[in-house]
């Protein structure tokens, strides 16, 4: 489905980020995933490589909301696979902090990695998704629609990927790129994992089809939306929930 083109995948080193990369790759695709530091970003490679050893797949650890480091690394992607095709702006940090007792640095985290990391992304991987007419694709959350019960400032942050989605998708259209964004559920991540089965069951409880979704659930719809099969689709909020709405 993406035989040809070219991705970059932020948070791409493990969870849904690891996912979407090992999604794109098994479609066709070449891929630079970004990590947030050296270490994350070799093991991810190495993984990658164990399981294909021919992967056009390559990384990089720039901080994501300092403009020249994502600058230069896009420009490093450019010259080594051609062009950018795709950006995925997966990666994020999450927040359970009561009102009381959050820092000033703790909002500075959350919104740096949520919001500016994004908005620099888009805005330096601009002048190449425009050569190729390209997409974006942001991750948001359930929460960006519902909130959480503490933790403010990370489903403030989704609600701001949503609307960054639906305004981008706006300005960026006479450029025929298209941008939309994937919030998921509750997904069988490592830290859903490690929860014990009597606070797992009431999760489930919630879901009407009657599961909690996996990693393959949720690149599958980045793989959607990343593909010519959505070509006339912007603008859009996708929800991979099971059906949850509350």
């Amino acid at each position: 489905m993406l035989e040809g083109k070219v991705a970059v995948v932020t948070g791409g080193t493990r969870g849904i980020g690891l996912e979407i990369v090992k999604t794109f790759l098994e479609n066709g695709a070449s891929v630079a995933l970004f990590g947030s530091k050296k270490e994350s970003v070799e093991k991810a490679l190495t993984e990658l490589k164990k399981e294909k050893s021919d992967y056009p797949v390559i990384g990089f650890y720039p901080v994501l909301y300092d403009e020249n480091e994502v600058k230069n690394a896009l420009e490093k992607i450019k010259n080594y696979f051609g062009k950018i095709d795709i950006l995925v702006n997966n990666a994020g940090v999450s927040s359970k902090t009561k009102l009381e007792d959050y820092t000033l640095e703790e909002y500075d985290k959350i919104t740096n990695v949520n919001i500016k990391a994004i908005f620099v992304c888009c805005k330096e991987a601009l002048p190449y998704l425009k050569e190729t007419k390209g997409t974006i694709i942001n991750t948001s959350s359930m929460v960006s629609i519902y909130g959480q019960s503490s933790g403010v400032m990370y489903p403030a942050s989704k609600f701001a990927v949503n609307l960054i989605t639906k305004s981008l998708s706006w300005e960026l259209a006479p450029f025929g790129i298209t941008v939309n964004a994937v919030a998921p559920g509750i997904i069988e991540t490592d830290m859903v994992k490690a929860l014990p089965k009597e606070m797992i069951e009431p999760l489930i409880q919630t879901i009407p089809l009657g599961r909690i979704g996996t990693p393959r659930d949720i690149s599958n719809g980045f793989l959607f939306l990343a593909s010519d099969y959505a070509s006339y689709i912007t603008g859009e909020v996708l929800q991979i929930d099971g059906g949850a709405r509350s």
